[in-house]
């Protein structure tokens, strides 16, 4: 029996001790062993670099690092502004040097300036146009002359009932005048014309044509006052430019029609339009006066270019051919002639 016992309370033990550390297995932490295993490529030099290929290095070293030198405006506001600043020079030189078919040495300059501002917004339009030309000639065997002298200054308000339509109601300002004395060459001590002599001044309202390419103007205007000044007393005195003798200013109410029209007619060849007609309603209607210029700019490149124009003007009231005796009395007023100028030239354009 005590065999027997003793081989029980064995078998107990041995039992008692397997359910214990089963019991303790339960706690035992997981394995950190994923089975997937990470093989690194070695970095192999490409033998043929791509063109589009770029070897940076993404760290940043300071000696390369160069401050912005160029501030960039993330936000600009919209402009309902359009401006226009020109500059152009146009030089024509002849030289001769033991030359047998003879000739003179001359050279002519001519240089100009256009400013333009320009506002349009739904139901308004406001245009401003300044314009400054002068040129000279210097040849050989005679003195500086004059061969160009222009200052012209417009300015037109423009209102349109809604935003279709392409008429509106306008008010228009033109006034035109010179820089320096006009003489009739050879004649030097006798100017036939100075500053503000003449000068004129249009100031009508009407309706205007304008469509939305802004290149075509087209201005009517039923009531215009023409105030043609001569403010030397000299040329005041013999009555030019259509003024009573003694006074300084004439005035007239007419009828007025403008046109500009400015066109690229072929690749490069930029055509510019302007004319004016107008008519005296009281002392001669119907005899229109007429002011219209035709540019043509050839662009050769960003700042190279050749101009072709002619300007064509005829006032009833500037006279030629007057005829006056030796006391000073006037024996034929001389009649009104078509005035003619034509410009070819080639030379420097610059907008800025």
């Amino acid at each position: 029996m005590r065999i027997v016992y003793f081989v029980v309370l064995i078998l107990a033990v041995s039992f008692s001790a397997n359910a214990q550390i089963n019991r303790l297995k339960v706690f035992e932490p997981d394995s950190t062993d994923s089975g997937v295993k990470v093989v690194r490529i070695k970095d192999v030099k490409l033998k043929y670099l791509p063109r589009d290929a770029k070897l940076t290095d993404p760290r940043a070293v300071l000696n390369r690092v160069r401050p912005l030198r160029k501030w960039y405006k993330r936000f600009v506001p919209t402009s309902f502004w359009k401006k226009v600043n020109e500059f152009g020079l146009n030089i024509n030189e002849v030289a001769f040097v033991n030359w047998n078919a003879g000739g003179d040495n001359s050279v002519s300059a001519l240089a100009s300036f256009r400013f333009s501002r320009n506002y349009k917004f739904r139901y308004l339009n406001w245009n401003n146009e300044a314009i400054f030309r002068y040129g000279l000639n210097a040849q050989e065997g005679r003195k500086l002359r004059k061969t160009d002298d222009q200052l012209r200054l417009s300015s037109t308000i423009s209102f349109r009932k809604d935003t279709i339509t392409s008429w509106y109601y306008s008010v228009k300002a033109n006034f035109n005048t010179q820089f320096s004395n006009g003489f009739k060459y050879p004649d030097r001590d006798n100017p036939i014309s100075r500053f503000m002599s003449p000068g004129y001044l249009f100031v009508g309202t009407g309706t205007s044509y304008i469509p939305a390419n802004d290149k075509f103007n087209l201005y009517i205007s039923p009531a215009t006052m023409k105030s043609t000044f001569v403010l030397d007393e000299t040329l005041s005195s013999q009555g030019a430019f259509g003024v009573d003798k003694g006074e300084n200013v004439f005035l007239e109410l007419g009828f007025l029609i403008t046109n500009t029209w400015e066109k690229e007619i072929m690749k490069n060849v930029l055509m510019n339009h302007r004319i004016n007609l107008y008519t005296d309603y009281i002392r001669s209607f119907g005899n229109i006066d007429v002011d219209w210029e035709m540019n043509f700019n050839l662009k050769v490149n960003e700042f190279i270019n050749a101009n072709i124009g002619t300007h064509i003007i005829f006032d009833d009231d500037i006279k030629f051919d007057e005829v006056v005796a030796e006391d000073g009395t006037i024996v034929d007023p001389g009649i009104s002639r078509i005035q003619f100028k034509q410009l070819l030239g080639v030379g420097l354009l610059y907008s800025f």
